[in-house]
């Protein structure tokens, strides 16, 4: 669920399952394009994870240094710019390896100077994971486990990590509140999108809430039934 604004970090909205789980995530925006960069925590041991540090690295090392996280990894769910800018920069600075995404999407990260160069993202750079994920593969950062979820169709090499214990994914940009991932960019694939989400998110429960890569969290179960693009009135399932 959504604990709201850490009272002292203003605009860093702060993630907590109310079940009992290890996992605390804090929510940074950075980048022109407002990509939800996660910093992911074990509470139990303060050693965490980065997911998908576009850019603002200062933004980025500030939210760590505040919640007196000790940064084990970087997590890519994805290769597009805004997502996988400054993760070669981040590892570099920190000395932390880079964990995913699923290796087709070196399609995208082969890209990232020339996309840095286009859009204006300061140091963007090429980097190869030192490891590329799978589905069915695990992440571990502390006494934190989540699942490596394949979810092609926004990129052909997305991943979506999940902690089953407390219930949070975080999805990167195959769902949002409202809305699905773009599939009109190179290698896009509509309908491997939809099957993601429906057989690839949908079956991990209603009660689920996920962290979109733009806009405000919400649930698989508030998307089922609201969502005007992958909704069960709207595929046509009761």
């Amino acid at each position: 669920m959504l604990a709201g604004h850490a009272e002292k970090l203003p605009g860093y909205a702060v993630v907590d399952s109310s079940l009992d789980s290890s996992l605390s995530a804090a929510i940074i925006p950075v980048t022109p394009f407002q990509q939800n960069c996660t910093l992911l925590w074990c509470s139990e041991t303060m050693r965490g994870a980065v997911v998908d540090p576009g850019g603002d690295l200062d933004r980025i090392q500030t939210a760590i240094t505040a919640h007196k996280v000790t940064l084990e990894k970087i997590l890519i769910t994805h290769g597009h710019i805004d997502h996988a800018g400054g993760a070669a920069e981040l590892a570099e600075i920190t000395g932390v390896p880079i964990e995913g995404p699923q290796k087709e999407d070196a399609f995208w990260i082969d890209q990232l100077a020339t996309q840095g160069a286009e859009f204006g993202f300061a140091g963007a750079r090429v980097f190869t994971p030192d490891r590329w994920l799978e589905g069915g593969d695990k992440v571990r950062f502390g006494n934190v486990e989540m699942d490596v979820i394949f979810c092609p169709g926004h990129t052909p090499g997305h991943v979506v990590f999940f902690d089953p214990i407390a219930r949070i994914a975080v999805v990167g940009d195959v769902l949002f509140q409202g809305s699905i991932g773009r599939t009109d960019f190179p290698r896009g694939d509509h309908a491997a999108l939809i099957n993601s989400i429906r057989n690839g998110l949908w079956p991990l429960g209603d009660d689920v809430t996920f962290v979109p890569g733009h806009g405000a969290p919400s649930t698989f179960g508030d998307e089922r039934r609201d969502n005007p693009y992958v909704g069960d009135s709207v595929i046509g399932e009761d």
